[in-house]
């Protein structure tokens, strides 16, 4: 799900509409007497920043998938005859390693890029049918399938869409009828193991799981795959609740008609409202590092080139930074957010290592 797509979702899920990737709410500005943002620079003037052009210099488009550090990213580019895709590792200085490359006719065949160590997983979809690839980023092991048996898979655009942990690779699947199969296999692959548990969940930081994936309500429960153990979070009428293991975001909206963004933890301790007005999320995780909620916002000038103003609130001062005034494709995986500047014609990808603010 790209960024907008996800604005639209938490916006229009409040009762309004229940459908991801329907229109946006426009209205109202800021509301009254909310401090303004910080300037990046001003607030984190260490954070390591980098940029990533659009097209490569053989001229094929290159869409990363996973940045490692601000300036080291794993992407799918286009070979220069436009024959072929190919998975590869672009380091700060444009040098490109390539990991694996399939034929162009198969369309973003690369996705839920994850890495561990040395490690790095990615999901490849080929004819249709989907398998769970490796490789190792520093060139020790070529790219190899793990499994072909991974189910329907199920992906929320979020971090946690494939997890590496205990030596093995875990991630969602669709069970029959109202049921979701937690699938796990080893890295070093073999028998993929299924537990099902009813309703319908994803992995949230290992080794937990959210409820509430397709709930207009959004999430109820969280669940510890490793001892059974399940936690209710915050609900409320005309809310919409997603959680992390430490925070839950709570998405209302306030008397004036406007989005109203809290942040609470699972018990509903150290509730406190975030952001109001014509905002919403644009990332599918919560209070990422347990510390950055990414946000959005509709301006005036969205309306014309159809970007948003990106901003995070710092929940360990309670500051927002404006991140950028125009921003687009809003990502965020590992520690890293990147977005992109200008338009469809030419663009550029940034990024911010929030693990170094």
């Amino acid at each position: 799900m790209s960024g907008r797509a996800h604005f639209a979702r938490t916006v229009l899920g409040l009762g309004v509409a229940l459908a991801a990737g329907s229109a946006l709410l426009f209205g109202a500005p800021a509301q009254s007497g909310e401090p303004q943002p910080l300037a990046l620079t001003t607030a984190w003037p260490n954070a390591q920043r980098g940029s990533v052009p659009s097209k490569l210099p053989d001229g094929g488009e290159y869409s990363p998938g996973l940045f490692l550090d601000a300036r080291t990213s794993i992407g799918t580019a286009q070979s220069p005859d436009g024959k072929t895709l190919r998975l590869v590792i672009r380091d700060g200085d444009g040098g490109l390693r390539e990991l694996r490359k399939v034929a162009a006719e198969h369309r973003a065949p690369f996705a839920g890029l994850t890495a561990s160590g040395d490690t790095l997983v990615w999901v490849e979809s080929l004819r249709g049918r989907q398998q769970l690839w490796s490789a190792g980023l520093n060139g020790s092991r070529p790219a190899r399938m793990i499994t072909a048996d991974v189910g329907a898979m199920r992906f929320y655009d979020s971090q946690n869409d494939l997890v590496i942990a205990d030596g093995k690779v875990h991630w969602a699947a669709s069970g029959s009828g109202d049921q979701t199969e937690f699938r796990s296999v080893a890295l070093a692959g073999g028998t993929v193991t299924v537990r099902r548990e009813k309703g319908s969940w994803g992995l949230s930081a290992w080794p937990w799981a959210i409820d509430g994936q397709t709930s207009g309500r959004g999430a109820t429960t969280l669940r510890n795959l490793a001892t059974g153990q399940s936690v209710p979070v915050p609900a409320a009428r005309r809310t919409v609740t997603a959680c992390s293991p430490a925070w839950c975001q709570l998405v209302s909206i306030n008397e004036d008609g406007y989005s109203r963004i809290e942040l609470a933890h699972p018990d509903g301790s150290a509730r406190r409202k975030v952001i109001e007005g014509d905002v919403g999320t644009v990332i599918t995780d919560v209070a990422v590092l347990d510390r950055f909620q990414v946000l959005a916002r509709i301006t005036k000038q969205s309306e014309l080139t159809g970007n948003q103003q990106l901003l995070i609130y710092d929940l360990s001062n309670r500051r927002t930074v404006l991140i950028s005034p125009d921003a687009n494709n809003i990502s965020y995986r590992d520690g890293v957010l990147w977005w992109s500047t200008g338009d469809q014609s030419s663009f550029v990808r940034n990024s911010l290592d929030l693990r170094t603010v």
